[in-house]
């Protein structure tokens, strides 16, 4: 039987008592940091009772992400938000972390026992953090979400048994993670320095937000190779691509709506078939506004004319607690496959 947070093995969290039941837990590590959440475990729609944010991200490592350094960090704050909620122990746990799919080894090898044996955890689901930005978005409908912030993925499922999910893009700011915030960063930037050099295709606009951004653009490559955070770096200059295009400058503009027609493109590589697929844009590159906005909207159309456009219903971290809380509840129907999305039953180590 899964032991309660404080309590000695052998009481159980499923089971109630001194007016308390218990929880489940949401765990969202990203680039920005760790963001954990407690719910009831009983509460069909997974409402958090109380959240943390950490702002260090997990250190990523020669084994991936750095298991040790995401439980230094999660156990202390999982501790006190179950106080805070009042919940039992945590009948599941769902842990959404970018990189999972391909650098999440000594998360997978780790996590489990120590979990179990902090706090008695039995029901353990390991999930690429767009899976959990799926959820959070549609929760458990057909359809396909897109997620871009730095990065952009997109994520498609029709929930039936043999379709699985389907995955487009997100490979990283030098193979893809196309029309991402640090592609068009770094697409702002080249027309910048084609300004700088008097070629074609440059952006006066753009080459003086790049001067007051980063001073001297003719510095700019020796300060910016070298950096470990060479995506961030980029992405931080998209909202002035985004200015520039609403101030009408037209590379700006030209450079937001290419990155709409990857965009959408990435959504209809995986969205399923038919009339009831629903399609959501998720994270924090949207907040650019209407001038990608209404390109995009423009390119969906047209690339997804039967889709049912659709508003994220929350966030990644929503989305892991809802996982943990369909799995606590014994109805989870989204695709339990590979790397994406692991289910394990966890004893203590």
């Amino acid at each position: 039987m899964p032991a309660a947070l404080g309590e000695p093995a052998g009481r159980t969290p499923d089971t109630p008592g001194s007016g308390s039941c218990a929880g489940v837990l949401g765990i969202d590590s990203g680039g920005s940091g760790l963001r954990v959440a407690v719910a009831r475990a009983d509460d069909p729609d997974a409402r958090p009772l109380a959240s943390r944010t950490c702002d260090e991200p997990v250190r990523t490592g020669p084994a991936g992400i750095d298991a040790e350094h995401l439980l230094s960090q999660l156990l202390p704050v999982a501790e006190e938000l179950s106080c805070q909620a009042g919940v039992r122990g945590f009948a599941a746990v769902c842990v959404g972390a970018a990189g999972m799919a391909s650098l999440g080894e000594d998360l997978r090898a780790r996590l489990p026992g120590a979990l179990a044996t902090a706090f008695g955890v039995r029901r353990l689901a390991l999930a690429a953090d767009a899976v959990t930005a799926y959820a959070g978005a549609l929760g458990q409908r057909p359809g396909a979400v897109v997620a871009a912030g730095t990065g952009m993925i997109a994520l498609g499922t029709d929930l039936t048994a043999g379709g699985g999910w389907r995955r487009a893009d997100g490979w990283g700011h030098l193979l893809g993670d196309c029309g991402g915030g640090a592609w068009i960063g770094r697409a702002g930037l080249e027309a910048a320095m084609r300004a700088y050099d008097g070629r074609p295709g440059g952006s006066a606009a753009l080459l003086a937000c790049a001067e007051a951004v980063f001073g001297p653009v003719p510095e700019l490559p020796g300060a910016l190779y070298p950096r470990p955070d060479r995506p961030a770096v980029l992405a931080s200059f998209a909202p002035e691509v985004a200015r520039c295009a609403a101030g009408d400058d037209a590379v700006a503009r030209g450079i937001l709506h290419t990155a709409a027609g990857h965009i959408a493109d990435a959504a209809a590589a995986v969205c399923p078939p038919g009339d009831q697929a629903a399609v959501a844009c998720t994270g924090g590159l949207f907040g650019l506004g209407e001038p990608l906005l209404a390109p995009l909207r423009r390119a969906l159309a047209e690339r997804l004319p039967r889709a049912r456009p659709a508003a994220a219903a929350g966030s990644p971290l929503d989305g892991a607690l809802a996982i943990a809380a369909a799995l606590a509840a014994g109805r989870l129907t989204l695709p339990v496959e590979g790397r994406l999305l692991q289910i394990t039953r966890p004893a203590p180590g």
